[in-house]
């Protein structure tokens, strides 16, 4: 589990396609100093296993599921990327309750600069958005953010500069994808409501 405050921006330094995944490698300085092969990293708000590991860098196993729903396929060789470590038991929760299940992806369609933030509205699908409230909580590539406004098929959200310059959201511009992933929350309300009328109505 994560907590969407990343850590540290890393430096892709590989992503090799393979039939039914992809190979990646990051460079890391912060990440890898307690890594160990099993340990879980998000990147981009996904949540990755370390299958190798070195002082400097960490590898990781995509399947075709984790390249399908996000953006991670897209990465090219010095693209930056969120990392975050999972949780440790006695951690604080700084964000909320993110798996590092990413739902889809967004595009940014605007970027509003203020003088002392920003504002990112994102495209989504109505799918997506159906899970998503005003002062809420939304992960975009990793980030926990509190949701500023929402439409049908939009998202917004506000930056103050320290996210600009601590995560990808400060260099990702009008067309650029982001990974998105919903409040869990939202999704188990919708499966208890909804199998509660199926209940009701089979009576």
């Amino acid at each position: 589990m994560f907590t969407g405050i990343v850590e540290e921006l890393g430096t892709v330094d590989l992503l090799q396609r393979q039939a039914d995944s992809a190979r990646l490698r990051i460079r890391a300085a912060l990440v890898v100093q307690d890594a160990e092969l099993g340990a879980s990293i998000a990147v981009n708000g996904v949540c990755l296993t370390v299958t190798e590991f070195d002082h400097e860098s960490f590898a990781v196993d995509v399947m075709a599921e984790s390249l399908d729903r996000s953006g991670l396929g897209s990465l090219v060789q010095g693209d930056r990327v969120n990392l975050e470590r999972a949780m440790s038991a006695g951690g604080r929760f700084g964000g909320h309750i993110v798996q590092g299940h990413v739902d889809g992806v967004a595009t940014i369609a605007e970027r509003e600069q203020q003088e002392h933030w920003t504002r990112v509205t994102a495209a989504v699908t109505p799918e997506l958005a159906a899970y998503v409230v005003e002062k809420g909580s939304i992960t975009l590539d990793g980030v926990s953010l509190t949701v500023a406004g929402v439409t049908e098929d939009t998202v917004t959200v506000c930056l103050i500069p320290t996210t600009l310059a601590a995560t990808t959201l400060g260099i990702k511009g009008i067309g650029d994808n982001l990974n998105v992933e919903v409040d869990i929350l939202a999704k188990y309300v919708e499966r208890l409501v909804g199998t509660s009328t199926m209940t009701k109505e089979s009576v």
